[in-house]
C-alpha cells in the first residue's frame, strides 16, 4: 500500500515540475518520494519511508537550490537606453516633480525628466542621468567647468 502512495506522490512531483520548467519547485520532492519508493519496496517501515522522504528532499533541495538558481535565473540584458545613464545634457525644460514637468533630450529623443532629490531645475542646466524608470529619466545638476582662455 505504501508503495503505491510513493508511486503517486512521485508521479504527482513529477507532473508537477513539468508543468513549471522554468522555476524548479517539486523536484526536490521527487527525489525524496523516489528514495522512499526505493525503501518501501525493500521492506522498510513507514516511520523510515517518511524520514528518507524528508532527508532527502531537504538534502537535495539544500545542495542544489543555489546551483539551480545560478544557472535559471534569467539574465538581465542592459538595453541600448541603459547607456544614458550617466551621460550629461542640456534640460529644454523647467524640471519640476511636484507639477510633474520637465523634458530632456538624450541621444536625439525627447525624455521626460524628474530631479533625483527633488529640487526643482530651471531650464538650460547641464544635467546628469541618474537612473531610468520607464520613459522617465532622474537628473541631478552638474557643475560644467568653463574654458577661460589664456593669452600669452
Amino acid at each position: 500500500m505504501t508503495k503505491l502512495i510513493w508511486l503517486i506522490l512521485l508521479i504527482l512531483f513529477v507532473i508537477v515540475e513539468a508543468a513549471c520548467p522554468i522555476h524548479l519547485v517539486s523536484i526536490w520532492f521527487a527525489a525524496g518520494a523516489l528514495v522512499s519508493l526505493l525503501v518501501a519496496w525493500l521492506g522498510g517501515m513507514v516511520w523510515l519511508q517518511v524520514l528518507v522522504f524528508l532527508v532527502v528532499s531537504c538534502v537535495t533541495l539544500a545542495s542544489l537550490r543555489p546551483l539551480a538558481k545560478k544557472y535559471i535565473a534569467p539574465k538581465i540584458m542592459p538595453t541600448n537606453a541603459d547607456r544614458l545613464i550617466g551621460t550629461v545634457a542640456v534640460l529644454c525644460g523647467d524640471v519640476d516633480n511636484i507639477a510633474a514637468k520637465g523634458e530632456v533630450i538624450l541621444g536625439g529623443i525627447p525624455w521626460s525628466a524628474r530631479s533625483t532629490n527633488g529640487e526643482p531645475i530651471p531650464a538650460g542646466t547641464t544635467v546628469r542621468v541618474d537612473r531610468m524608470e520607464g520613459v522617465r529619466v532622474y537628473v541631478t545638476p552638474v557643475e560644467v567647468e568653463s574654458e577661460a582662455t589664456s593669452v600669452n
